[in-house]
């Protein structure tokens, strides 16, 4: 009956070591066999001194190969909506599945990315090959935008959960 360790487990017991947050990348949980962290090649070092346990788990840190890194393919899902128009918040609303509302609250928080840039307006025009983020709930791809018959937009999205 042993838990595995999460995500916030091993950031935990990184940043435990005093090294702060931005100096770490990506966190590739392995389930049970641990995880696999990107990190800059500086603390490298630090880590294999000083990161002996996550949780009450003692653990050991070995250096290995960008080329032996086991990451999984993202889970992918294609949403087709049909919108009055292209406004940042209509079309992520229909992608993340969250009310236009609550939407525009994300974005005028500053939780919404438009190809990498934080944007704080709703009423920003997206288009076909846009990146769309949000923290908490993932990244969608304008794959496709096309014009109804009754001039509203069919918009094919590409959803990483």
């Amino acid at each position: 009956m042993f838990d595995p360790a999460k995500h916030p487990d091993f950031l935990g017991a990184i940043v435990g070591t005093g090294v702060v947050r931005e100096k770490i990348g990506d966190i590739l949980v392995q389930g049970e066999s641990g995880a696999q962290i990107l990190v800059d090649p500086e603390l490298v070092e630090h880590f294999e001194m000083s990161l002996v346990q996550v949780r009450t788990v003692p653990v050991e840190v070995h250096r290995i190969p960008l080329s032996e890194l086991s990451v999984r393919p993202p889970r992918q899902e294609e949403i087709s909506s049909v919108e009055a128009s292209l406004r940042l918040d209509a079309i992520a609303s229909a992608g993340f599945r969250v009310s236009r509302t609550k939407m525009g609250d994300f974005i005028k928080a500053g939780d919404v990315r438009l190809n990498w840039r934080s944007v704080s307006k709703t009423a920003v025009e997206v288009k076909a090959g846009d990146v769309i983020s949000c923290s908490g709930k993932g990244r969608l791809e304008v794959r496709a935008i096309e014009v109804t018959r009754k001039e509203k937009y069919l918009v094919t999205l590409l959803r990483y959960v």
